[in-house]
């Protein structure tokens, strides 16, 4: 999952980064909406974390011109602004969820988790296909109810994966999704994630298309 981080606090902003970064996102930060658009027309992200105080155009503004022209992107708000005011104001906007600066990394994580999962239209809290169990509050997965021991990229990779399972994933789209711009992707990194998945799970739970990409495997085949 990639998350863009519109923050000006270099402090904030650093410190949702590197947190996020832990738990297993690919994160883009920047402290201005006019680096943040930027970024928008070049990665396809799954959610943004929006300050309103923003040097030059406000958050507000960015997140009604965002709304105005389509972009149905999840977007939380996260301010210091918390007057009854400004948050009906900031939902009547657009945005997916409003949040009060100070706020835990885990709960930040939590509500990301819950916007991107109706972005996608899955609610169920736990994932089936075949014999394989996914948990996408922990990133756990089991196979035949035996937990099965992932990194945390290795995880996200499989997120994408159920999240699409009728969808052929490209290279560049999992490379995207995987990596942020900080962290770069040696050429072999993607295949060594997916000959991972398939010795700790089962050899068809990923479908090689040479050239083109990757799909999940069929459920009746993975049991």
């Amino acid at each position: 999952m990639r998350i863009l981080i519109v923050e000006d606090d270099p402090m904030l902003g650093d410190g949702l980064l590197r947190g996020l970064q832990l738990l297993g996102y690919a994160v883009d930060w920047f402290a201005t909406g006019a680096e943040a658009e930027h970024a928008l027309g070049v990665v396809h992200y799954d959610a943004v974390v929006l300050d309103l105080g923003l040097p030059g155009e406000d958050g507000m503004a960015l997140l009604s011109r965002w709304r105005q022209q389509g972009c149905q992107l999840p977007v939380i708000v996260l301010t210091a602004r918390d007057a009854i005011e400004s948050r009906i104001s900031g939902l009547d906007a657009g945005a997916d969820d409003y949040l009060v600066k100070p706020i835990a990394l885990d709960e930040l994580a939590a509500r990301l988790r819950a916007i991107t999962r109706r972005a996608a239209g899955i609610s169920a809290p736990v994932w089936k296909h075949g014999a394989l169990e996914f948990h996408p509050a922990g990133r756990q997965a089991y196979w035949h109810g035996k937990p099965v021991e992932l990194t945390g990229r290795e995880a996200v990779l499989l997120e994408l994966l159920l999240a699409h399972p009728n969808r052929l994933l490209t290279r560049d789209f999992l490379r995207d999704k995987l990596y942020d711009w900080q962290s770069g992707m040696e050429s072999n990194t993607l295949e060594v994630h997916i000959h991972h998945l398939r010795r700790k799970i089962h050899p068809k739970i990923v479908r090689t298309f040479r050239g083109a990409g990757y799909t999940l495997g069929a459920a009746e085949d993975c049991v």
